[in-house]
């Protein structure tokens, strides 16, 4: 099988993850909101090689989280989400910033040819785990947004339309609509 996407695929996934994150530097000025994309590992409870139940940290049920950010966090397994936000939702660092836990406000990931069946829907269902997180699914060859929040379906939406968070977060990524 070969594993090298199209040209036009990576494209359009890097415009898409950019021009996410580049609307959210001016609310990042003015308010606690960290967004994450590619760069940071999300982890969670479980295994995934081992068919463990996984789940996402919620930080309120951390007791120490000084010895979570300096121990704990290093050891669990994670998943790097092509765009992850947290607005109203607390989350913890490692000491080197490279992992982050908590239920984010928002998971995007950008689906493409490489992401198969049982990937896609091991990051749908470990999403689900949080019903205060919002999770989106994009195609590659579609305009349609996949929308969830927790382990329920919500309305999709379209890059045709600026997309809005149930937070009221909008983010207009028409340009890219094919």
């Amino acid at each position: 099988m070969n594993n090298i996407m199209p040209m036009s695929t990576t494209i359009r996934h890097n415009k898409i993850t950019r021009t996410l994150s580049n609307s959210i530097m001016e609310l990042e000025k003015t308010q606690q909101v960290l967004a994450l994309q590619e760069e940071c590992a999300l982890v969670h409870w479980g295994d995934k090689r081992k068919n463990d139940l996984i789940k996402l940290v919620n930080i309120a049920e951390i007791d120490n989280t000084d010895e979570f950010k300096k121990i704990t966090i290093n050891r669990l397994d994670y998943v790097m989400p092509d765009f992850v936000l947290f607005k109203n939702n607390p989350y913890l660092h490692n000491e080197y910033d490279t992992r982050t836990a908590g239920y984010p406000d928002l998971i995007i990931e950008v689906w493409s040819d490489g992401n198969d069946k049982a990937e896609r829907q091991s990051k749908l269902n470990l999403y689900a785990t949080s019903s205060v997180t919002e999770h989106w699914y994009i195609e590659q060859n579609s305009n349609e947004v996949i929308c969830y929040l927790g382990n329920k379906k919500i309305e999709n939406q379209s890059l045709l339309n600026v997309l809005v968070t149930r937070g009221e977060l909008e983010f207009d990524l028409r340009y890219l609509a094919i």
